[in-house]
C-alpha cells in the first residue's frame, strides 16, 4: 500500500516550482548586453524537507508555520547596477545654418580656397555652405556635423589665409549680351529677361537701369507675356504668405516684381511663388518711383 505524500513533501515541492518560474522569468542584465554575464546579488539554496530526528542545535532548525510546513523566505531579485553613461563635452557653435554675416562670408571664402565651396560668397549660412563644412570636417578627422564648431574654425583658420576683399565681395560677372524684346523698345517698360535673370527699366527704347532678378519656382513659375503695371504697393505684406513685399510693383493678378530680402541673402539658391524678385534695395526703390501704373511690364525668355 503506498503512502500519500506528506504536507512537508508537497509544500517542498510547490516551492521549488515557483522558484524554477521566478529564474525564468529573469532576463539578461544590462550587463549581459556587452558580453558579460549577469553575476546573481544572491544564491537560492536548493529547498529540503523536514528531518524525522530532531536537531540537537536548536538554531539550525527551519521554523514552522503552525501546521508544521517549514517557512521559506523568498530570496531578492538580483539587481546590477547601471552604470551613469559620461555624455561628450558640447563643442561651442561658432556658425550654423540660418546664420546671415561677414563671418559666413569669411567661413565661405576660406572653403572656396580649399575647393570646397565654389559659388560665389553670399553671407547666408545655407545648405550648400553645409556640405561644404561637412567635407571639410570629414577630411580632417572632426566630427561631421555641418555645424562650424570652435575646433572646426581653428582647424580651418589654420590651413587657409585670411580672404582678400575682392574673394569676400567678388565682382559680379558680366551679364551675356542679349537683344531686347521687341515689345520693350516703344514707351516706359519693365523687360524682364529669363534668359539672362535681368529686369531692364527701358524708355523709349534706351536701358536706365538693369538688375539681377529671379523668378518662381517649376511649381509656381512666374508668367511670361506683355503686361501692365496695375497698382503699386510701397511696403505690401502677402495676404497668402505673411511676407514682406516692399517695393511692390503688381502685374498680373498676384504677381509683382518686389524687393526680396530672401533672394538678397541666399541668391539663386531659392525662389519665389511667381513673383519677380529683385536682391538690390537701392535700385528697386528708385524704379519705384519712376514706374507709374499702366507703364508696360514684359517677360519673356
Amino acid at each position: 500500500m503506498r503512502r500519500r505524500p506528506t504536507a512537508a513533501v508537497a509544500a517542498a515541492a510547490v516551492t521549488a516550482v515557483l522558484s524554477a518560474a521566478v529564474l525564468t522569468a529573469c532576463g539578461p542584465t544590462d550587463n549581459a548586453a556587452d558580453g558579460k554575464p549577469a553575476t546573481p546579488s544572491a544564491t537560492r539554496a536548493p529547498a529540503t524537507t523536514a528531518s524525522a530526528t530532531p536537531s540537537s542545535d536548536p538554531t539550525t532548525a527551519a521554523p514552522t508555520t503552525p501546521s508544521g510546513t517549514p517557512a521559506t523566505t523568498p530570496a531578492a531579485p538580483a539587481t546590477t547596477a547601471t552604470p551613469t553613461a559620461t555624455r561628450p563635452p558640447v563643442e561651442p557653435v561658432v556658425m550654423a545654418v540660418g546664420s546671415s554675416s561677414a563671418q559666413v562670408r569669411e567661413l565661405q571664402a576660406r572653403l572656396g580656397q580649399l575647393h570646397l565651396f565654389s559659388r560665389t560668397p553670399t553671407g547666408y549660412y545655407g545648405t550648400v555652405t553645409q556640405h561644404a563644412v561637412s567635407d571639410f570636417q570629414e577630411r580632417h578627422g572632426l566630427r561631421s556635423s555641418g555645424t562650424v564648431t570652435k575646433a572646426t574654425w581653428t582647424k580651418l583658420r589654420g590651413l587657409t589665409r585670411q580672404p582678400t576683399h575682392t574673394e569676400m565681395y567678388p565682382p559680379a560677372p558680366p551679364k551675356p549680351a542679349t537683344k531686347l524684346d521687341p515689345r520693350c523698345m516703344t514707351g516706359h517698360v519693365m523687360c524682364i529677361s529669363k534668359t539672362t535673370r535681368t529686369l531692364s527699366w527701358v524708355v523709349d527704347g534706351k536701358v536706365q537701369a538693369t538688375m539681377d532678378v529671379r523668378f518662381g519656382s517649376q511649381y509656381t513659375p512666374t508668367r511670361e507675356g506683355l503686361f501692365h503695371v496695375t497698382f503699386k504697393s510701397r511696403n505690401h505684406v502677402s495676404t497668402i504668405y505673411h511676407t514682406p513685399m516692399p517695393y511692390a510693383m503688381f502685374f498680373s493678378g498676384g504677381e509683382a516684381v518686389h524687393y526680396s530680402a530672401d533672394f538678397a541673402a541666399r541668391g539663386y539658391a531659392g525662389a519665389s511663388h511667381g513673383c519677380v524678385n529683385v536682391r538690390d534695395r537701392a535700385a528697386i526703390a528708385k524704379l519705384f518711383d519712376e514706374v507709374k501704373v499702366g507703364d508696360k511690364v514684359v517677360v519673356y525668355w
